[in-house]
């Protein structure tokens, strides 16, 4: 599933976190982002409060070190955190980890 990513230009790495915040899987270079992934949760989790929503997409974080993309995956409340090279990435990266996670 995460191996698949890989292979998608600009995608430097994919983890899949779990509720508990830890790394379930990973693929490629660097490690994981886990207080990354802890914050976006908390942060996730006020804004649907906030917003009265009961569940979330995507949220595209775009950092100095480059951009990631957290995408809930429902199995077990997990998230996928895949960091690429750049924005004008975003639209590949984000139909590839749905596909991934059998969105798409």
């Amino acid at each position: 599933m995460i191996d698949s990513l890989l292979e998608v230009r600009g995608v430097r790495y994919a983890s899949l976190v779990d509720a508990q915040g830890q790394v379930v899987l990973h693929a490629g270079e660097g490690s994981a982002d886990v207080e990354v992934v802890n914050t976006a949760r908390a942060m996730l989790g006020s804004l649907k409060t906030a917003m009265s929503a009961s569940t979330w997409n995507d949220l595209l974080l775009d950092l100095d070190r480059g951009p990631m993309l957290l995408t809930p995956v429902n199995v077990r409340d997990q998230i996928m955190l895949v960091a690429f090279d750049e924005v004008a990435s975003l639209g590949r990266v984000r139909f590839a980890v749905r596909r991934a996670i059998g969105q798409a």
